[in-house]
């Protein structure tokens, strides 16, 4: 059994329709309360460990720091713990934000991480608590997470578009839209293959191909729709926000295909399934 952390994000969401997994709420197992992660892990003695949960409130993080720095880093510690104890692989989900966000280049998992908002710096502290554990752990960073589920930019995009024609959307942040579908399945095949060579553990990166930016993005969610709204490029500068937001979110995937097999998944099928399924739940609504 692989136990998850998580069970109504849009990972965790997708991480459910698996055979084998034990997916875990905030009752059974709270966050915010990292030994009782510990406390769960030790008491299922899965297989293996995906954390697809994390505080995710970029913006109420600046405020919240303290309580996002539990969930973020404070409880993937005791995870790991628990995991190193058991000799058992923990994959965890990461993101582009441990980064600054300046140039063009895609980051590779080696490049020295500085992060410029709290989520990031709490993301990032999970990450450094997980690597001292020394388990048997992979760390997968990603970026721009997109479903059929919860809130995120597509869903978002469509609801505009239900009382608009032209939407501005920021043009000079770019990076990789990830299906949460994606995603899971790359969690599930890399636990399976830590269990079987642990050597393989280390950060990895995981997005979506091409990168374009969030304008581009929206009018191909547009384009595969009967919305005619047209998407309107505008620079970061307009939408002031507490966090800053990293520029380029360019993230190398090379490794994670080298030692995995897992290539960049095309977010164009991707967000074909999502607006399929979106639409079959509107008909049956």
């Amino acid at each position: 059994m692989i136990l998850v952390f998580g069970k109504t994000g849009q990972v965790a969401t997708e991480l459910r329709a698996f055979k084998d997994v034990k997916a875990l709420d905030r009752k059974q197992a709270d966050l915010s309360d990292p030994p009782a992660c510990r406390d769960a892990i030790f008491f299922y003695k899965p297989k293996a460990v995906i954390n697809a949960a994390a505080y995710t409130g970029v913006d109420k993080a600046e405020s919240e720091e303290r309580l996002a720095q539990r969930i973020n880093g404070e409880a993937p510690a005791a995870m790991a713990k628990a995991c190193a104890e058991l000799k058992i692989p923990l994959v965890h989900i990461s993101t582009d934000y441990v980064f600054d966000g300046n140039g063009t280049v895609p980051r590779r998992a080696s490049d020295n991480p500085n992060p410029q908002n709290a989520y990031g710096r709490t993301k990032l502290q999970g990450e450094q608590a997980i690597n001292a554990s020394r388990c048997a752990y992979a760390i997968v960073r990603t970026s721009w997470i997109v479903s059929a589920h919860g809130n995120n930019f597509v869903k978002t995009m469509l609801r505009l578009s239900d009382t608009s024609d032209s939407i501005s959307v920021v043009d000079d942040q770019i990076g990789g839209p990830t299906c949460a579908r994606d995603i899971a399945k790359a969690c599930i095949s890399i636990a399976h293959e830590l269990i079987k060579k642990p050597s393989k553990a280390g950060i990895y990166h995981y997005t979506g191909r091409p990168d374009v930016s969030w304008c581009q993005f929206a009018n191909a969610i547009f384009k595969q729709t009967r919305h005619r709204a047209i998407a309107s490029p505008v620079p970061t500068s307009d939408y002031p926000t507490p966090a800053s937001r990293p520029l380029n979110s360019r993230l190398n995937c090379s490794a994670i295909q080298k030692v995995f097999g897992i290539p960049r998944p095309n977010w164009r099928k991707g967000l074909k399934h999502i607006l399929e399924e979106l639409e079959q739940r509107n008909d049956e609504a």
